[in-house]
């Protein structure tokens, strides 16, 4: 099922990159994460992002297009000697997300995004200070996610631009839950990503 998702993904670009008068490139940046739910507050777990995309203009000032990418999320809990008897943990979860969002250009460089993101977890994994936790003892983590995000680009040079996201999901990345969060017993993957998309081509 995952391979499925991960191939769909890519016939989908190539089907965009045919179709349309298009920009495309690569992505590289990082995410900090967390999980609401878990009772560990703040965006304490980095994560790599990388991926492809594709975009074109279907306005004067509109922008259509989507991307593939893998992307780490998770949580983190570092041991404090203040107190002991918290152990660490850190949650790790790698996901294929296949964002698919509209743009609105600002003026010639800069561009507000929203958008929604498909995604397939394809690993899991939690650590505490003992290393990794068996698999009987872990969590059962869902396959799929869904994640609303906005963010905001800005083109510092004629082929490279910044961007900055923020994306919540809506579906429980796993039923366990020490809050009740979104009026669901679940944890939810809250990321804010920083990434640098570089065009190729023209």
């Amino acid at each position: 099922m995952k391979r499925i998702v991960v191939a769909f993904g890519f016939l989908l670009i190539a089907n965009f990159v045919i179709a349309q008068r298009f920009d495309a490139g690569i992505i590289a940046g990082f995410n900090g994460t967390q999980v609401e739910g878990d009772n560990l507050k703040g965006y304490h777990k980095a994560g790599i992002l990388a991926g492809l995309f594709v975009q074109t203009d279907i306005a004067p000032a509109i922008v259509a297009g989507m991307e593939i990418k893998y992307s780490q999320k998770g949580s983190r809990r570092s041991f404090d000697p203040k107190q002991p008897d918290i152990d660490k943990y850190i949650m790790r979860l790698g996901y294929i997300d296949i964002p698919l969002f509209m743009a609105f250009r600002t003026n010639d460089r800069s561009m507000i995004i929203g958008g929604i993101a498909p995604g397939v977890l394809i690993h899991s994994k939690e650590l505490n200070s003992d290393g990794e936790i068996p698999e009987p003892d872990r969590q059962d983590f869902n396959t799929f996610d869904l994640q609303p995000f906005v963010g905001f680009q800005f083109d510092f040079l004629e082929h490279a631009s910044v961007d900055l996201r923020f994306a919540l999901s809506v579906l429980p990345s796993s039923d366990k839950s020490e809050t009740n969060y979104y009026f669901h017993n679940g944890l939810f993957n809250n990321v804010i990503s920083l990434a640098l998309y570089y065009r190729l081509g023209r």
